[in-house]
């Protein structure tokens, strides 16, 4: 699209303000724009965004106007340096004077003006080292793209193994109706691989799953990818300082590949969890999991029976509601719904056009949504410990924002008697995973041919549901919207560190990671997505990949200066922060003791969310300590990859 496509003034009509004014403080390099009169105030996901007065709103568009087409008729000359002091004065400006100071390079990385996580591995050492070295991602999913891309910049060799024909891990298994990405698409992609023209602002997974395949191509990453590679098992050789993978080929044959370290990109959610209910074996119908959606099976008219109301039935069932005869949805516990009315709307080619011609004007936008969530909703999620006010908030402000989303959800719930007391929870707002809401998922509950049941199931029968309660009800299709095996990490295939202890073994079902990246006795292997690196209302996972991918790749460049061949974290170090992460954790919502979620494990600890500010995460994964590790000097002569 080039500007003799789409009318300036129309795409300037549709601008976010905000982020308008401060693109043309970029292109003009005029700080002076910057009134207290114009000055925005940032809303949190939940509340509304202050709006600018009519007269100001049109002296920016005109502005924008008379400076973008000057600068397009004059061939789209570089725009003026803005410098760093002119850049947090825009930051400040846009966010508060008094931001922490902390979080400056942090938002000058998200904006996108720098790329801190981009290796540099020029020096003649770090070049002879990493011309030495080899490591074997396991999986090609987002961060073992992601993983990829960096050790390429680096210059180290890599192998990635991926147990589907194709990339994209989730966005490639899940193809159930309705599978989009909840987070806006401005913050879901590479924060140095930005794409003006998302369709949608929550795109769905075919539009997801080619972001990934475009990024494959560009990067020319696929003559690296071994498909079809079902790893059954990575060992740590002490003598060799080496890790060596064995895996299944498309042929069923064992296969062998080793490496210098190991990149698991497995992910969390993969695994699917299927619930304990007697007679899960002897339903006679189809029945099936929503990360393995059956195509072949009609539900046109069909009665279903559909377990569950996490994140996945949230977005199928209304798409299954208009065709099936009858949908009964089993619940247990209601989500928290977030107002988020353009949930399924469309980005306007004037939009798009904006995103991808203004110079920064995209940089801009995708950071005013991601400081709606940094600071938007944390406070409103932390515990106040001197709170008295019950069970179902755990302080004044999450009592606000409680009183807020029951409002948008009673708006949508009306005063319909079969949802009379079954779409409010009774757990305080973050305790659980919350869903982005239009609106659609009351309005399919709300139909005739759908009843929401919140009896416990006592048996499934060959033809239907027993409930607690004694009622039967007749089912043809049974569909699991019953999430993941999420606590299992790196379940998948097995991995043997120092003294062939298994890594199963070690963390005895309550699975920890210094970062969420590193574990003692497991030499230079990363874990990426790992324990404690989930977020529930303060970021893009996105960005954690970003920070826990550039974070093992310091650790090698450490290793490299160090002359080392291995890097591994101290025990206590691990133990130390791992203390700190669950006390952390007890003070969130989603570590209340009366909540109950996927994100703690069998033994009640949170092994899932991350409990302090994203910018926390962000500035420990900047750099390697080397107080944090020991480093092995190799015992080996050097070896080719």
């Amino acid at each position: 699209m080039t500007s003799l496509d789409m009318d300036v003034d129309a795409a300037l009509a549709e601008a976010h303000i905000p982020s308008l004014l401060m693109a043309l403080v970029h292109l003009t390099g005029d700080l002076s724009l910057l009134t207290p009169e114009r000055r925005p105030e940032v809303a949190t996901t939940i509340s509304e965004e202050k709006v600018l007065p009519a007269e100001e709103q049109a002296e920016i568009r005109r502005l924008a106007h008379e400076k973008l087409t000057a600068w397009i008729d004059g061939g789209r000359p570089p725009v003026p340096d803005i410098g760093m002091d002119g850049l947090e004065r825009m930051i400040r400006y846009l966010i508060g004077d008094d931001v922490d100071g902390s979080y400056i390079p942090f938002l000058e990385e998200e904006i996108g003006v720098r790329d801190f996580r981009k290796p540099d591995w020029s020096s003649p050492t770090l070049r002879a080292a990493a011309g030495a070295m080899h490591v074997v991602i396991i999986g090609a999913g987002m961060s073992g793209l992601l993983a990829a891309i960096r050790l390429q910049q680096a210059g180290i060799a890599f192998t990635i193994l991926e147990k589907n024909p194709e990339i994209g891990g989730t966005w490639y298994e899940n193809t159930y109706p309705g599978c989009r990405v909840d987070s806006d698409n401005q913050l879901y992609s590479y924060s140095f691989e930005p794409n003006p023209l998302w369709p949608q602002h929550f795109s769905t997974r075919d539009k997801l799953l080619a972001y990934f395949q475009r990024i494959v191509e560009k990067y020319d990453l696929r003559r690296h990818i071994r498909f079809d590679a079902m790893v059954e098992e990575a060992r740590y050789d002490e003598a060799a300082q080496r890790w060596t993978v064995r895996y299944c080929d498309d042929r069923g044959s064992l296969q062998v590949i080793s490496g210098d370290a190991l990149f698991s990109a497995v992910g969390q959610l993969n695994t699917p969890r299927y619930p304990d209910i007697p007679g899960l074996e002897c339903f006679a119908g189809p029945a099936f999991h929503s990360a393995r959606w059956r195509h072949d099976v009609d539900l046109k008219g069909k009665k279903v029976a559909v377990i569950g109301t996490g994140a996945s039935a949230f977005q199928f069932v209304p798409e299954i509601q208009p065709q099936a005869g009858r949908v009964d949805v089993y619940q247990r516990n209601p989500p928290w719904l977030m107002p988020t009315p353009h949930y399924h709307e469309d980005v306007s080619p004037a939009q798009q056009w904006l995103l991808a011609q203004m110079p920064f004007y995209a940089n801009w936008y995708r950071f005013w949504l991601y400081w709606r969530t940094v600071d938007g909703m944390y406070a409103g999620v932390k515990a106040d410990p001197d709170y008295e006010g019950g069970p179902e908030a755990i302080g004044a402000l999450n009592a606000q924002m409680r009183a807020v989303l029951e409002q948008w959800i009673r708006q949508h719930a009306g005063d319909d008697p079969k949802l009379e007391g079954k779409v409010i929870p009774d757990y305080p707002v973050g305790g659980k995973r919350g869903l982005r809401d239009n609106g659609a998922w009351i309005r399919a509950l709300r139909q005739d041919n759908v009843n929401v049941i919140t009896d416990r199931i006592r048996e499934i029968r060959p033809n239907g549901l027993v409930t607690e309660g004694g009622h039967f009800r007749p089912a043809d299709v049974l569909i699991y919207g019953t999430g993941f095996r999420a606590s299992e990490f790196l379940s998948s295939y097995r991995i043997y560190g120092r003294g062939g202890i298994e890594l199963q073994q070690k963390w005895q079902g309550n699975a920890r990671a210094y970062l969420g990246t590193v574990v003692p006795d497991f030499p230079n292997m990363f874990i990426f997505y790992g324990p404690n690196t989930n977020l529930v209302v303060n970021g893009s996972i996105i960005l954690f990949a970003e920070c826990s991918v550039g974070y093992a790749i310091d650790c090698l460049k450490l290793a490299a200066l160090e002359k080392a061949a291995v890097i591994e974290v101290r025990q206590d170090v691990y133990d130390d922060y791992n203390r700190r992460v669950d006390e952390a954790n007890a003070m969130m919502a989603w570590g209340a003791p009366q909540v109950s979620s996927w994100y703690k494990n069998d033994q009640g600890r949170v092994s899932q969310n991350w409990p302090f500010p994203t910018v926390d995460f962000w500035e420990a994964t900047r750099a390697a300590k080397p107080e944090d590790f020991f480093c092995e000097p190799r015992v080996t002569p050097d070896r080719a990859a």
